[in-house]
C-alpha cells in the first residue's frame, strides 16, 4: 500500500525596501529600488513579481509653500482633511530567479517628467525631505511541491512594503536624464502656433521663443 506524500504549504513571502538610488545611465529618469525578499517554507523556483508604487501623501508633513503649490491637486489647505489622499504613481514587473530563505532584487522604476501626470506634479512641488511610498506586490510564486512537482500560487493581496524616498534622489534621477531642462506637453494646434511664431521672429530655440513671449506679456 503506497502512501501519498504530504502536501507542502506554499512559500510565505515578506518584502522590504533596502535602498533607493537614481540610475546613473538611463535614457529616462529611473529609480533603482533594492527589494529584499524573505521566504518561509519551500524554496522559490521562480517569482513573477508585479509591483504597484503609491505615494502616501498623508504621511508627509507639508510646509506652507508646498501647500500653495499643491492647491491644484488637493485644494485649499483647510480642506486637506478631506482631499489629501495617496496617489498611484507607477507599476513595474520583474522576474526573480530561484532562491532559498532570502534574496535581493533590483527593481527599476521609470519616472515620467510629464507635468500632466499627477504624481509628477506632486513630486515637483516638494522641498527637501522624504516622500512616503507604499509598494504593493502581486504575482505568481513557483515552487517544488510534494514529490518535486512544480506548483504555483498567487501572492496574497496584503503583501506590501513601505519606504521613504528622499526628494533629492528623485531630482537626481530627473537631472541625470534631462540635465537643466524640463518637459511641457501642449496640444498640436498650440505647437503649430508656437512654431509659426518662432519662424516669423527667426528665433533659434524654443527657450528663446518662450522667453520672448513671456517678455511681451509683462
Amino acid at each position: 500500500m503506497s502512501v501519498a506524500a504530504p502536501e507542502l504549504s506554499p512559500p510565505q513571502l515578506d518584502f522590504r525596501v533596502e535602498d533607493v538610488a537614481a540610475a546613473e545611465y538611463a535614457a529616462v529618469p529611473t529609480l533603482l529600488f533594492s527589494v529584499g525578499i524573505a521566504v518561509a517554507g519551500p524554496s522559490v523556483r521562480s517569482l513573477a513579481l508585479n509591483v504597484q508604487v503609491r505615494i502616501d501623501a498623508p504621511r508627509r508633513a507639508h510646509n506652507d509653500r508646498e501647500r500653495e503649490r499643491l492647491f491644484e491637486l488637493f485644494g485649499a489647505p483647510a480642506d486637506w482633511s478631506r482631499t489629501l489622499r495617496s496617489l498611484r504613481w507607477t507599476s513595474a514587473s520583474v522576474t526573480v530567479p530561484p532562491f532559498d530563505e532570502r534574496t535581493t532584487v533590483e527593481l527599476p522604476i521609470a519616472c515620467t517628467y510629464d507635468f500632466d501626470v499627477v504624481a509628477t506634479k506632486y513630486l515637483h512641488a516638494l522641498e527637501p525631505g522624504d516622500v512616503p511610498l507604499e509598494l504593493l506586490f502581486s504575482g505568481s510564486v513557483f515552487f517544488a511541491g510534494a514529490g518535486g512537482r512544480l506548483q504555483v500560487v498567487y501572492l496574497p493581496w496584503d503583501r506590501e512594503a513601505r519606504c521613504e524616498l528622499p526628494v533629492h534622489v528623485w531630482r537626481a534621477a530627473v537631472e541625470t536624464a534631462f540635465p537643466g531642462t524640463g518637459w511641457l506637453r501642449v496640444r498640436h494646434d498650440v505647437l503649430e502656433r508656437l512654431h509659426a511664431y518662432r519662424s516669423a521672429h527667426t528665433l533659434l530655440t524654443w527657450d528663446a521663443t518662450l522667453e520672448r513671449l513671456l517678455k511681451e506679456a509683462e
